[in-house]
């Protein structure tokens, strides 16, 4: 079973196992990790379980692309290695994954 690390904004990690085929996404859900809200429940149509992937680990998994990369346009804080953790599928190889949880948006001043 591969494990997922995620690091939250203040530098504090947790690490989860998940079943080989599921995304980082249903990791994160299964297990209540913060800053991960996936409210489209992984449909690839919002940028509420966005995270950054981590060297060497963005490597191996590379860029974005169709409608993940169209949805990362709209991330406040988008990086060179954004990722929707939705479309990460789990397996064996990315056994030790780390993610960083991007901070929480923070609401316009009215």
């Amino acid at each position: 079973m591969p494990r997922v690390t995620f690091v939250q904004p203040d530098g504090t990690t947790e690490s989860h196992q998940a079943r080989v085929g599921d995304s980082v996404m249903d990791c994160a859900v299964d297990n209540g990790v913060a800053g991960i809200r996936a409210q489209c429940g992984g449909g690839c149509t919002c940028s509420t379980c966005h995270c950054y992937v981590r060297s060497p680990w963005f490597e191996r998994i590379g860029a974005p692309v169709g409608d993940e990369k169209d949805i990362l346009e709209y991330v406040p804080e988008v990086r060179a290695n954004s990722r929707l953790s939705c479309q990460i599928e789990l397996s064996e190889t990315l056994d030790g994954l780390e993610v960083e949880v991007p901070e929480p948006e923070q609401p316009e001043a009215g």
